[in-house]
């Protein structure tokens, strides 16, 4: 009986102390967060978990890049790859976002949120978490010049013009496309007032603007010495690794799993989440597809399956694929891919024929397969894009292959105008191109006094070889 006394004492003060804590409004059990809520946060991470994935791509770059050109420029492959991404985040930070998402002066240019600071809306995702997104793909833009002129570009113009690429160029043509204000769109739906361009996740945007920046670079700064031959035929300077090159690609291939279904930015509904699936899918197939061209093609033309060309065939694929994406069903993924494959290796062809010097392919890679996939959503898109209609072979008709036609043509206009200004504009002032002499030693030597393999060239490792030329 002791024992019940002591039971129904405690039992009321316990339901006493419980009714006091609930008036009070002191319970232990706090309000969760609402559905809206959870959507928000679920958003946010997806979208800075797809940032990192492409922030990723930058090691996929370096790693590309370096295995595909000579040991003795490693260190400066490796330097530039790290500093563009630099230069990109304080440059987009501080101006590049305002003229890509800032109020629009007529369609053309941002004009505010510059130094962008935090940024809230109830109910939707941080402005900063997009601003984390955008900036990686600014940085993807910027590296990809980076190839292109590899091996003879001096370190302090490729700060300049990572600087202004992240600045200026690329931002404007964010502005036209993605703003959401832009005279090429401004996701009405129609062409009403503009031209409904679509391109999802960047063929054009992104990769053409790095591509035509790359084109034109190569072109003013001229081949790498013993590229071509006296009689001007072609001479092959192999990259010294393999292994870093099929490293890099896949991680560029990882890579692109944020870069296109990221670029749905949201997951946290049924059609949002049916949408990335459905661009994951049509990202992989794309990307086996072009590499199955290109091994094909390769192999018909030079009697030998060739890894190089492979890997850009996949890299290929993933930039085709990269407009429409979210707009073709997976059978026209795998065609679109697949072309790319082709495209890749008689692009390269063509550049030899040209006499343009591209050490990676970049150009092939990025500027016309990311024309050829801006185009093809014209053609294979089963859902409607920007222009409200489907692509001719959906029964759509030509406006939508139209607008992107517009799009390609105004957007290759304006990266050409001004990375040529800029390019000139660094060649006549600083210098592009470094010395004859530093480019026949390396840039490792010549531009930083050391070298990514100390062992081959016979340097204590971590000890400086600054004066190797003048020795």
């Amino acid at each position: 009986m002791k024992l019940a006394w002591r039971t129904k004492i405690g039992l009321g003060l316990g339901f006493g102390l419980g009714l006091w804590l609930v008036g009070s409004g002191r319970a232990f059990a706090q309000e969760g967060p609402t559905t809206a809520e959870l959507a928000v946060a679920m958003n946010t991470f997806f979208l800075l978990v797809a940032a990192a994935l492409v922030f990723f791509m930058q090691a996929g770059f370096a790693m590309l890049t370096a295995g595909l050109t000579r040991s003795k420029n490693t260190t400066n492959i490796l330097f530039k790859n790290l500093m563009d991404f630099v230069m990109c985040s304080i440059t987009f930070w501080a101006v590049g976002w305002g003229i890509a998402y800032g109020t629009s002066a007529g369609g053309f240019i941002g004009t505010d949120q510059f130094f962008l600071s935090h940024v809230t809306a109830e109910g939707e995702v941080p402005v900063l978490a997009s601003w984390f997104f955008q900036v990686v793909f600014a940085g993807t833009a910027a590296t990809i010049v980076a190839g292109a002129m590899a091996e003879r570009t001096k370190f302090t113009a490729y700060l300049v013009y990572s600087f202004i690429i992240s600045l200026f160029i690329y931002p404007v043509v964010v502005h036209w496309v993605w703003s959401g204000a832009g005279w090429l769109n401004t996701y009405s739906g129609s062409t009403e007032g503009n031209w409904g361009f679509t391109d999802f996740a960047g063929s054009t945007v992104v990769h053409s603007v790095g591509g035509w920046a790359s084109l034109v670079g190569a072109m003013i700064l001229g081949p790498r010495l013993g590229r071509f031959g006296p009689d001007g035929k072609p001479r092959a300077i192999p990259g010294h690794n393999m292994s870093l090159a099929a490293l890099g690609t896949f991680i560029l291939w990882l890579g692109w799993f944020g870069f296109n279904p990221g670029s749905q930015l949201a997951i946290a509904s049924q059609g949002d989440a049916d949408a990335v699936a459905m661009v994951a899918v049509t990202t992989n197939l794309a990307a086996a597809a072009g590499a199955l061209g290109a091994l094909f093609t390769a192999w018909l033309r030079y009697g030998k399956p060739d890894l190089g060309q492979t890997l850009n065939g996949v890299l290929g694929g993933l930039v085709a694929i990269t407009a429409g994406c979210a707009y073709v069903d997976p059978l026209s993924s795998i065609i679109i891919g697949f072309i790319a494959g082709p495209v890749v290796v008689f692009s390269a062809e063509l550049l030899e024929k040209l006499k343009i010097d591209d050490p990676v392919g970049a150009v092939p890679v990025h500027l016309v397969n990311g024309i050829w996939g801006t185009l093809a959503v014209g053609l294979f898109a089963s859902i409607p894009g920007n222009t409200g209609t489907t692509g001719l072979f959906y029964g759509g008709g030509l406006t939508l292959l139209i607008s992107q036609f517009v799009g390609v043509v105004a957007i290759g206009f304006w990266t050409v105008a001004t990375a040529a200004l800029m390019f000139f504009a660094i060649k006549a002032t600083i210098g592009l191109r470094v010395s004859k002499e530093e480019e026949e030693a390396g840039l490792d030597i010549g531009e930083h006094g050391m070298v990514a393999y100390p062992d081959l060239a016979g340097t204590p490792a971590g000890s400086s070889v600054s004066g190797a030329l003048a020795k």
